[in-house]
């Protein structure tokens, strides 16, 4: 027992903290008894948190304030998008608030997607996805997706120094390169901004 959960445990805090996740991301390494086992073993521990029914994560903590944060939404809805097997793009608006670029607190966090629509509580946090053709899906990275749903939703002529800076500062440059050649295939004025945005 006490190797199970320390093996679960290595397995889940190697994707880092706020990674939220479903029994069936553990199916690789271990059974579904024995993935019920430890993720109840390491929730009562307080070492991960259940977020949702059937979703968990393993919690950000911020030394500064000295508390364990809310949930990642995002890593979140891809935990639902792997557990369920849809595909799913963030909506514009949602996209503002994850990269903060919007001061307001979203009621409902909206995720387009392939699969049903449906909505779920996170911890007091609204996550909906809603069934809907899907533009952006072809992106490798989330960072891609984010970027350009949220230069989406504020249009060109709301994209200027302070939103470049902003943005800029939330990737880090390795990300940033990589951003740049997923993005290639982008609207022409989002990729000239993602260029600026990705420049050292």
């Amino acid at each position: 027992m006490k190797s199970l959960i320390e093996t679960g445990f290595y397995y889940i805090s190697g994707h880092g903290r706020g990674w939220a996740f479903s029994p069936s991301d553990l199916q690789s390494r271990f059974s579904r008894q024995q993935a019920d086992t430890l993720l109840s073993a390491l929730a009562a521990q307080g070492k991960i948190r259940r977020v949702a029914r059937g979703v968990y994560e393993y919690p950000s903590y911020s030394e500064l304030l000295g508390k364990t944060l809310s949930p990642d939404i995002d890593q979140v809805a891809r935990a639902y998008a792997r557990k369920f097997g849809w595909r799913i793009e963030v909506s514009g608006n949602t996209a503002l608030n994850l990269l903060g670029l919007s001061n307001q607190i979203p009621a409902t966090y909206l995720y387009l997607s392939d699969g049903p629509s449906r909505s779920y509580d996170i911890l007091g946090q609204t996550l909906e996805f809603k069934k809907s053709a899907l533009k952006t899906i072809g992106f490798k990275y989330r960072e891609s997706m984010l970027l350009v749903q949220a230069l989406k939703a504020l249009g060109n002529s709301h994209v200027g120094a302070e939103v470049i800076n902003k943005v800029k500062q939330q990737f880090e440059p390795s990300q940033r390169a990589k951003i740049l050649r997923d993005t290639r295939g982008t609207t022409s004025w989002i990729y000239e901004v993602i260029k600026t945005v990705c420049q050292d």
